[in-house]
């Protein structure tokens, strides 16, 4: 079992979880830091080429796959070298959707040990697969944030933290546009060519995952020489991105989100 100071992110959103069962922001919490995890799926022999065969296992309310997010903890689990296929959160639901299978997730080895149900993944790869509408307009007026709930700061925070290397750094900000309306805007500034509907996508699921799905938070992106830049690091609320750590490169199946494993 894992020690307390070696608590994974999944680990304390669990925890938030427990301790709060009748709060929904905490529960979507849980499910927002699942769909973000890396997490790696047992499985049955080794992948051949991009087909994978999870080990499937019969349990009180029908069938489940086990995923770990520590390679540690599947081994753990394992008791022997055992192999693997790693992937997101987001990819590993999108596969299991529609096919009556269950998830377990860290089963035996840490305290956010928990099954979810076939209804729970299929729930869970539905709001993953919405998407933020796209649209045109600046700013005629930026101001420091107002009235913005505490789990939405919060939600964009630990989304933020897990996009490093997309952009430098992100502010939130109140606007005013030129047709009169008023909203908040999160703009990012010299986000990486391409990264944009990753950004994108990353703040739809705050809005969702803290239970504010109905909300509304418009993005932006900026070059560091726009001159709207000066305006938002005066007045917004600045969020940091984390520089991407070295990764050593590997080939496992589902680590490349664009070409997902496909189920035997």
């Amino acid at each position: 079992m894992t020690d307390a100071a070696e608590l994974t992110p999944l680990d304390l959103a669990h925890a938030k979880m427990e301790a709060a069962p009748e709060e929904d922001a905490a529960r979507l919490g849980f499910y927002g830091t699942l769909g973000a995890s890396e997490l790696f799926l047992l499985l049955d022999r080794e992948a051949e080429g991009d087909r994978i065969t999870p080990r499937v296992f019969d349990v009180e309310s029908g069938q489940i796959v086990l995923v770990f997010d520590r390679e540690a903890r599947l081994a753990e689990f394992a008791g022997e070298i055992a192999p693997y296929a790693g992937m997101s959160g987001r990819v590993l639901v999108e596969m299991l959707a529609g096919q009556g299978i269950g998830l377990g997730v860290n089963l035996d080895v840490a305290p956010s040990a928990i099954i979810l149900m076939p209804e729970a993944v299929d729930w869970l790869n539905e709001q993953l697969q919405h998407r933020p509408e796209e649209g045109e307009a600046r700013p005629s007026e930026v101001r420091a944030p107002k009235g913005l709930p505490e789990a939405l700061v919060e939600g964009l925070d630990g989304k933020l933290a897990s996009a490093g290397g997309l952009a430098d750094l992100a502010y939130l900000v109140g606007v005013t546009y030129a047709d009169g309306r008023n909203g908040h805007l999160l703009a990012f500034v010299d986000a990486v060519p391409g990264a944009e509907p990753a950004l994108a996508r990353a703040v739809h699921e705050a809005l969702i995952f803290s239970g504010l799905a109905a909300g509304e938070l418009d993005v932006a992106f900026f070059p560091a020489s726009d001159g709207i830049a000066p305006q938002l690091a005066k007045v917004g609320l600045r969020f940091d991105l984390p520089k991407p750590a070295e990764r050593v490169q590997r080939a496992a199946p589902g680590m490349n989100p664009d070409a997902p494993p496909i189920l035997r």
